[in-house]
């Protein structure tokens, strides 16, 4: 699916890509990346897809993905972080 394609369903989907990245777990600035690839990855795009024939059915996808309690991924080990106090005690 293309990028364009990807931001069509959103409209028939009816909801923004914040509130779509929001809803997913997946930041915002992630998907802005595929404007440039010009695609989406395939389970992105089946998303939205899906996204946009529940709508039309009449089911309440925003619902059903909340209910999910879907966790947001973290990088570890990147930038400044703090060490813990226990981290910080064993290399001393």
């Amino acid at each position: 699916m293309t990028f364009i394609e990807f931001k069509k369903n959103l409209l028939d989907a009816e909801i923004s890509l914040p509130k779509f990245s929001k809803l997913i777990k997946v930041s915002e600035k992630n998907l802005q990346s595929y404007k440039k690839k010009g695609e989406v990855p395939n389970p992105i795009a089946v998303t939205v897809a899906c996204f946009v024939e529940m709508k039309k059915a009449g089911l309440d996808y925003r619902e059903i993905v909340t209910n999910l309690n879907l966790k947001a991924k973290t990088k570890e080990g990147v930038g400044f972080a703090k060490k813990s106090k226990k981290a910080a005690t064993a290399e001393n």
